[in-house]
């Protein structure tokens, strides 16, 4: 792991996917990875002083101090402060260098926070607001070790799949397609018909 914010991903099984692409059971992955689990197959995070324990049906990105949670659940024990995004919720541990372990799962857009050791933040901002209004008590939420708290995410999830390119028949029959082809065949009738009486190679100017 050459860069600071690499870290390896390891599984129990096949298909796991890496940017879309199958994954051996261990490989190295780096920050904006996006990394998917199949059914009953469970992946590993492993980096410098924090692991995540990515469980089955699972798509989250991967960045050196961050996981964006799309949907499913994560477990993460970390000592580095490693936080988990849904949207516009963070989950923070209280104290960074402390070993804190908590889960967070996002199922329709109510995410559940479980602080198992140490306690955790949950901090909400305004999906039009640039940053998190820290220290705000309608915006921060404490989870003590032990205990489990609910939110419901507003914003929308924390990462949008790439958009592909329609197929060529799908273009071709959506509805301005075919009023573009009718206006087309209007024009090339009418220039036809309404020129009927002049030859097309006139011999005179």
């Amino acid at each position: 792991m050459a860069q600071d914010n690499a870290a390896m991903l390891h599984s129990n099984g096949a298909g796991v996917l890496v940017n879309n692409n199958a994954a051996p059971t261990s490989s190295a992955i780096f920050s904006n990875d996006l990394i998917e689990t199949p059914k009953a197959v469970v992946a590993r995070i492993e980096t410098s002083g924090s692991t995540a324990e990515i469980n089955p049906e699972t798509m989250l990105m991967y960045a050196s101090d961050e996981l964006a949670l799309d949907h499913g659940s994560v477990s993460v024990n970390t000592s580095r402060g490693m936080r988990v995004r849904v949207g516009c919720i963070t989950i923070t541990p209280v104290n960074p260098s402390d070993w804190t372990h908590y889960d967070v799962t996002d199922i329709d857009g109510r995410v559940t926070v479980s602080a198992l050791k140490s306690d955790v933040y949950i901090e909400a901002r305004d999906k039009n607001s640039q940053d998190i209004k820290k220290g705000t008590q309608s915006n921060r939420d404490l989870v003590r070790e032990g205990e489990q708290k609910s939110r419901t995410e507003k914003c929308g999830v924390a990462y949008v799949k790439p958009q592909r390119m329609p197929a060529i028949g799908a273009i071709m029959n959506s509805p301005y397609m075919k009023w573009s082809a009718v206006v087309a065949v209007g024009v090339i009738a009418c220039f036809g018909l309404c020129h009927g009486d002049d030859p097309v190679s006139p011999s005179k100017p």
